[in-house]
């Protein structure tokens, strides 16, 4: 048995639709600007750019249902709702034909970001890892397996502030397709069971404050929702 000089931290993980399963979470990967019209909104041109990606650490991660403080360092934080695809098998050079063989399950989800912070590393040509990889960054709504949902490669997906919907498209207007998006990553590094792919996010993104109601809808799948503790007294 491994001794370890510290307890090791509690693994990720986030729920399984209808049941008390959790699935356990190695790493987050994030797909930039894979809406042509939210890539229009960011001033680039999505005809011209490859896929790119970005990261964020397990326990950025967290679960739907959950009221969290607002995070520090910010006073321009953004919503961005997405599909997250949970993968169940890795490997490298994944054939485009066999990727989806490769997803467990599908959720809807939040890539929270820093935007202000994000800018000013962008500014600068510095990495903007704090921007995206903060706490409580990540949200991910309960997974539902394939085997119950299929592969959503099409249908609705929102997302609402305090009742009021702000971003609205649907999976089918992706750039690159998660089939693409699969193969292309697991060229760069290896993919591995437990790994989450964050898809993207459509126009809208906008900015939340404390105390706001944030809930991310994509058509078949439990929706994603978290709030922000209300403003200190």
């Amino acid at each position: 048995m491994t001794e370890f000089v510290l307890p090791p931290a509690p693994h990720a993980s986030v729920a399984v639709a209808g049941t008390s399963a959790r699935f356990a979470v190695r790493r987050v990967f994030c797909v930039g600007r894979n809406y042509a019209a939210h890539a229009r909104e960011m001033g680039k041109d999505p005809d011209r750019e490859p896929p790119f990606f970005f990261t964020k650490p397990a326990d950025a991660v967290f679960d739907s249902g959950q009221t969290i403080p607002y995070p520090p360092a910010t006073a321009d934080l953004h919503h961005e709702g997405e599909l997250v695809a949970a993968l169940g098998l890795g490997g490298t050079n994944i054939a485009e034909d066999a990727a989806l063989s490769h997803v467990w399950g599908y959720a809807a989800g939040n890539d929270l970001t820093r935007r202000d912070l994000q800018a000013e590393a962008k500014s600068m040509g510095r990495p903007w890892d704090l921007a995206k990889g903060f706490d409580n960054s990540a949200l991910c709504g309960a997974l539902h397996p394939v085997s119950e949902v299929g592969h959503p490669e099409a249908g609705a997906i929102s997302l609402s502030v305090n009742g009021t919907v702000r971003q609205k498209g649907d999976l089918a207007e992706m750039i690159w397709s998660l089939p693409e998006v699969i193969s292309i990553l697991s060229r760069t590094v290896t993919l591995a069971p437990g790994d989450l792919i964050y898809t993207g996010t459509p126009a809208g993104v906008g900015a939340l404050v404390a105390g706001d109601r944030c809930v991310t809808e994509v058509a078949g799948l439990s929706p994603a929702v978290f709030a922000f503790a209300p403003p200190a007294a």
